[in-house]
């Protein structure tokens, strides 16, 4: 945690560019743009509050440990890293930013038959970034799952023969549908989070609370 002033912690893309008119909304204006400083540490017009650019899966780790004060992470990514752990990972979630909206689906080649894989008991070969998620779903409808972790183009796995399904974030379906896949269970709805370090929340209670009733009365 930084001793003074607030470090909000980001990833590049979708979420950065929609917490920015948050931010604007509590007086914030970061001074950089991430896609063209190589700077990992940005200013912004408040002195004493700083953005710093992580990965998207790192930003929980960043805020549970203090290497930033609050941060922006989907629920994909809390969810995974809280199942992983055991349930918890000791981060206050104030706030639904509800931006970088999605969903959390599972997809198959069209011409998989889904529903008969899937019978109690089955087993079946999953791909997926989201291994502990996809077992989680798996085991509560009673299918033993293989599961292969895969950290991108995931539609090449039920193509190539390596999965028969994947567990994949579906925002417009284009995706899926330019590589002949289908979208056959919707898993979760999926948002963006405000997570904030709970020493933080305590020891800079001053700073924080502004900021996260300004995100509170923009998303309103």
């Amino acid at each position: 945690m930084s001793a003074a002033g607030l470090t909000l912690a980001l990833s590049k893309g979708r979420i950065f560019e929609e917490t920015l008119p948050l931010l604007r909304a509590a007086g914030i204006e970061v001074l950089e743009d991430p896609e063209t400083s190589r700077k990992l540490i940005l200013p912004t017009n408040r002195d004493g509050v700083q953005v710093v650019l992580v990965r998207a899966s790192d930003v929980p780790t960043y805020v549970q440990y203090g290497g930033a004060d609050l941060g922006v992470a989907g629920r994909d990514v809390l969810h995974e890293q809280a199942l992983a752990e055991g349930g918890s990972h000791g981060l206050y979630q104030p706030l639904d930013l509800k931006i970088a909206r999605c969903r959390m689906s599972v997809a198959t080649r069209a011409d998989f038959d889904y529903a008969a894989a899937v019978k109690q008991g089955s087993r079946i070969r999953v791909a997926t970034k989201y291994t502990e998620i996809a077992r989680q779903h798996f085991a509560d409808k009673g299918v033993h799952v293989d599961l292969i972790k895969l950290y991108g183009s995931m539609e090449l796995a039920p193509l190539t023969g390596l999965a028969d399904a994947i567990v994949d974030l579906v925002s417009t379906g284009g995706t899926l549908r330019a590589n002949k896949l289908v979208e056959v269970e919707q898993i979760m709805d999926i948002s963006s989070r405000l997570v904030v370090n709970q020493a933080a929340l305590k020891l800079k209670r001053d700073l924080l609370r502004p900021l996260i009733d300004a995100f509170a009365s923009a998303i309103a």
